[in-house]
């Protein structure tokens, strides 16, 4: 259960992270920085567990890789 926990924490927050980099991209406007300020060390937190969500989301390339072996 905690792994499943896990997964879908890592995969909302890098989806939070995608939405606000799309925002940056076509509006100018870090959504992040606008409710909790600029390099606030909340922002910080943020950006930090986006990051290290990004990096754990790299396992699922193996998680793609045993349900095509299984097919």
């Amino acid at each position: 259960m905690g792994n499943k926990f896990l997964q879908y924490f890592a995969l909302t927050i890098a989806v939070i992270g995608a939405v606000n980099w799309g925002l940056i991209g076509f509006f100018n406007l870090n959504l992040v920085s606008l409710l909790f300020g600029s390099m606030s060390w909340i922002s910080r937190i943020i950006y930090g567990l986006v990051g290290i969500c990004g990096l754990y989301l790299f396992t699922f390339y193996s998680l793609v890789d045993q349900e095509s072996q299984e097919a």
